[in-house]
Formats: structure tokens, sequence, C-alpha cells
């Protein structure tokens, strides 16, 4: 498919579904972001620090309430500078939570292992938080754990540390286009970006109408969902586009703390009740319930766009 005629076809839909956002009359989502301070290559002449600034400053035009940032500090130790990504996110007024110190994927950690990933990464998060509520913690590649036995043990160390599970509820792998837009930018290819864009907004698009596909199968309702995003520079590009994409769909912002009220993240507020199945999806599947297909709209060809 050429570009000219992707274009055409990813502002089609994005247009038809914007048509049926009045069915969608009870949209509400928390922003979330993961990474802080690193995430994804950076086009030529960007730094981490305007990345964050960025964002904050599209997040704050949009009234987004209370979005947290969920922290690896591992990366403060190799570049102190870094520490200003956080300070600037606490001076906007918004929170940081815990993303273990070095982002390792708990299916490949013992529990004592990842309960020491767990705690490194708490001293930076009372440094920088200042009295917010930290005790949030979202699993690296939102994977918690490959047994019954190795999630119910982390979710006893999170109940007793205090902790809250950031569960994600809404996804469109954001951080495939942070690299690609690096290179393109590299090569100064407006073009390529351009249709970087696009298919970014059509992702986005197609995830929140498969969000609330699923959500109305399961509750007969939309429940409020959790965003999950990355702090790359793609992301902090086209934030302005996409918070204008949520609102023509009338999506209410809220702060994961009100999304979380909703009984959906009943044990997820509380890691001392027994497990539930951790997303739309797996829940659909515990009933014996199809999952309605989810185009993942040509991210398999980010890998090769400006090499």
């Amino acid at each position: 498919m050429n570009k000219a005629m992707f274009l055409v076809i990813a502002l089609a839909s994005i247009l038809s579904l914007a048509a049926d956002a009045g069915e969608k009359s009870d949209l509400r989502i928390a922003i979330t972001f993961d990474d802080l301070p690193v995430h994804g290559d950076l086009p030529p002449g960007v730094t981490r620090q305007q990345v964050g600034r960025d964002l904050i400053k599209a997040l704050k035009a949009a009234h987004a309430p209370s979005v947290y940032g969920f922290v690896n500090a591992v990366h403060l130790q190799n570049d102190a500078a870094l520490g200003e990504v956080l300070s600037d996110w606490r001076a906007a007024g918004y929170p940081l939570g815990n993303h273990t110190w070095s982002h390792l994927n708990l299916n490949e950690l013992s529990r004592e292992a990842y309960t020491a990933e767990i705690v490194q990464d708490e001293a930076s998060l009372q440094q920088y938080s200042k009295g917010l509520d930290w005790r949030w913690f979202r699993y690296p590649f939102l994977s918690e754990g490959s047994t019954s036995e190795k999630r119910q043990a982390i979710r006893e160390v999170l109940s007793q540390r205090g902790y809250h599970v950031a569960a994600v509820t809404m996804s469109f792998s954001d951080y495939l286009w942070n690299d690609p837009y690096a290179r393109c930018a590299a090569r100064q290819d407006a073009a390529a970006i351009k249709l970087l864009e696009k298919n970014y907004l059509l992702a986005a698009a197609e995830a929140l109408d498969h969000a609330h596909q699923m959500s109305v199968a399961l509750y007969g309702r939309d429940i409020p969902y959790v965003l999950l995003m990355h702090v790359g520079a793609f992301d902090a590009h086209i934030m302005p586009q996409l918070l204008k994409l949520y609102r023509d769909h009338r999506v209410k912002l809220i702060s994961l703390p009100q999304a979380e009220q909703d009984s959906y993240y009943a044990s997820d507020v509380n890691a001392a009740l027994p497990a539930q199945p951790p997303s739309l999806e797996a829940r659909m599947v515990a009933r014996g319930l199809a999952v309605p297909a989810n185009d993942a709209t040509l991210t398999v060809t980010l890998s090769n766009i400006c090499k």
C-alpha cells in the first residue's frame, strides 16, 4: 500500500470512529506514563528534559488531572541531570509511581530479587514526591508473574508495602513509534513523520473502540479506563493531536485514583484481595467470551520506516 492510499484509509477510519463517539457517552480515561525519565531513542537535538516538558505542556493545556509518571530510577544513577524530568513532573503537580528500579521482567526474577527492585526505586520516589502519594505500582512489561504462585507472592509484597496496582485497561503500543520517529527526524523526512502521525492516531482510535467493545460486553457499560503511555519523543510530539482526538470523542480525563474507584479495579486497589485477570482481554477469556478483533494497523511495518 502506498503512502497516499494509506492516509486516505486512515483518515476515513478515524472519521468513522469519531462519528460513532456519540454512542459512548461515558468515556473516562486516566492517562499514565511509564519509563520516566528515559524511554526510546531521541531525534537530533532533543533532550529527555524537553520530552518531559513538551508532554507536560500538552497535558496541562488539556487540563489532564494528576497524571502519574512511573519511574525507573536506575537512570538517575547513570545521569543525575535526568532528575530534572522528575522535578518538572512534580512541579506540574503530577505524581510519581514505582515502575521498579531497572525495568526487569518479573518472570525472570525470584521474589527476593523483584522485591529488591521495588524497594530500591523507593528512595527516589520519596525524594521527589514530597507529600504526594507515590505508592502506586506499574509492572514492567505488564508482567504480573508467569505462575499463580509468583503472582500471589509479589501481590503480598505490594500489599505489605502499601501499594496499589496501576492496572492497564487501554493501550495501543505507543512506544513502537518513538524509535522510528527518531530515525525519520534525523533524515528530515517530513512525509514519513506525517505517516507516523496518521498511523498513531488511527491506532489510538482503534484502541478506544476496542476497549469500549470489551467493557460493554463484560459489564454493559464503559468502565473508566487507565491508558498506558510512555515518555517518548514521538509521544511528546503528537500529544496535542492525541488529546484532540480524545476531545473529539468526548472523553473526560480523570486521575488514576479516580479511575480505580470503580469496582473493576477492586483487586488492584487492594492487593490483599484475590487476584483477578489482569486485563479486559483476560477477563473476556476467563468468562468464555470472544475477544473482539483489534486491528493493529500497520504497526508491524514501523520497524522498517526510515531505515
